[in-house]
């Protein structure tokens, strides 16, 4: 496992080079997010030899259970949570995380401005746009996205990054992610969160700036009995 996670993301890598320079764009304006949810420290570690510093985790309680002993072994470690937030987790999430990817809902921003004035410190948030509408996926409908991230600036005054987005399974991905660029452009947010292992390189042609990818580099997931 070591060696494969370790040339995996070394490809992996590659590719998001191949696909900024085929964009027109600077390969460092591209950010490389290792999703490691459901891996343990050692299934970790390999990659981090290899060099990526910047991880992604699903669950607060999953992160909180892992990364501290990875934090005392590697400097540099950045962690973002791309999973939902429940508010009941926001005080633990920031003590943990440098960015939440899931900002999408009044109560959830109240809870986090809440948290991050006792804090003195934000971490970066994006705003999740469900642009498929899919009923059992978190996000804010793409209608309704000004308006909150509006709300999220004037009345919680929250700093808004970016958006993210997770595509349909079963659609094409290009349209989600220029419909999440073109919220993101009229709202003046420079960051982007979209693309996933089998769709980050047309993320990349349409203004990705983090690409969220998991199983190209660990291999398939563990399955949770």
């Amino acid at each position: 496992m070591s060696d494969a996670g370790a040339e995996n993301l070394r490809e992996i890598l590659r590719q998001i080079e191949k696909a900024t320079k085929a964009a027109g764009r600077a390969p460092a304006s591209v950010r490389l997010i290792a999703i490691s949810k459901t891996f343990g420290a050692d299934e970790i570690a390999p990659v981090l030899d290899a060099g990526q510093r910047l991880f992604g985790e699903n669950r607060v309680q999953e992160a909180k259970a892992k990364w501290p002993g990875l934090r005392e072994r590697y400097q540099g470690i950045e962690l973002h949570l791309v999973g939902p937030l429940q508010t009941n987790k926001v005080k633990e999430a920031l003590s943990v995380f440098d960015a939440i990817h899931s900002l999408d809902r009044p109560k959830l921003a109240a809870e986090l401005a809440k948290e991050i004035q006792k804090a003195g410190k934000s971490p970066l948030l994006f705003v999740q746009v469900n642009t498929g509408a899919e009923p059992q996926k978190a996000g804010v409908l793409p209608e309704n996205a000004d308006a909150f991230i509006k709300e999220c600036r004037e009345t919680y005054s929250l700093e808004i990054a970016g958006l993210m987005c997770i595509p349909p399974a079963d659609e094409a991905p290009a349209p989600h992610f220029a419909l999440t660029k073109k919220i993101a452009e009229r709202n003046g947010l420079t960051l982007l969160s979209m693309g996933m292992s089998a769709d980050f390189e047309s993320a990349i042609n349409l203004g990705a700036t983090h690409v969220r990818v998991g199983s190209a580099i660990f291999g398939s997931r563990p399955k949770i009995v």
